[in-house]
């Protein structure tokens, strides 16, 4: 299969809101789903790292995501946040469109959500553990046309990831949580 290549900062496609998935059967949402577990494995090939991709990244404008947290590729479709901890927390994010930048914000230490399967079956994830809860927030938010840097807490909440990496013990110092390596 064909890669699509991935949306870089500045494409103002990953500005548009999605719209949402109403045709589980038909040929074009059966395609694209295909092309974004495809463009999520060899991401994760060629880097090593990358545990989920918004559909609006590789610039097709509805609400699915795919995942994959180590146990196999998975499709959310729909996703909304239903139920959010009024705990929060502080990280350093990083996202495909724009590798070589860390961004420090603020998310919710758990969410939960509901969402569709890619068969059109409801499902529901509650009070998610923080690795999935932080990973899905940023994903929605994709799916909204919001972006990590617009959630950066203040002009010093911007780092190149190779800056990150020599400093590594003082940006993380600097936050609650740290993406496991």
């Amino acid at each position: 299969m064909n890669v699509p290549p991935i949306l870089q900062l500045g494409d103002p496609r990953l500005r548009q809101v999605s719209a949402a998935v109403t045709d589980f059967a038909g040929t074009t949402f059966q395609s694209n789903q295909r092309a974004l577990h495809a463009t999520l494995a060899a991401f994760r090939s060629n880097n090593g790292f990358g545990r989920a991709i918004s559909a609006t990244q590789i610039g097709i404008p509805q609400r699915f995501i795919a995942l994959n947290m180590g146990k196999g590729p998975q499709l959310l479709v729909n996703p909304e946040v239903v139920w959010n901890s009024t705990e929060t927390f502080t990280m350093w994010d990083d996202c495909m469109s724009f590798p070589s930048l860390l961004v420090r914000l603020q998310r919710h230490r758990s969410i939960s959500i509901g969402f569709y399967d890619e068969y059109g079956r409801t499902q529901e994830w509650p009070r998610l553990d923080q690795p999935t809860s932080e990973l899905l927030q940023h994903e929605i938010d994709h799916l909204d046309g919001i972006l990590a840097v617009d959630r950066a807490l203040d002009r010093d909440s911007l780092v190149l990831r190779e800056v990150f990496e020599a400093q590594h013990a003082y940006f993380a110092g600097l936050v609650d949580y740290v993406i496991p390596r």
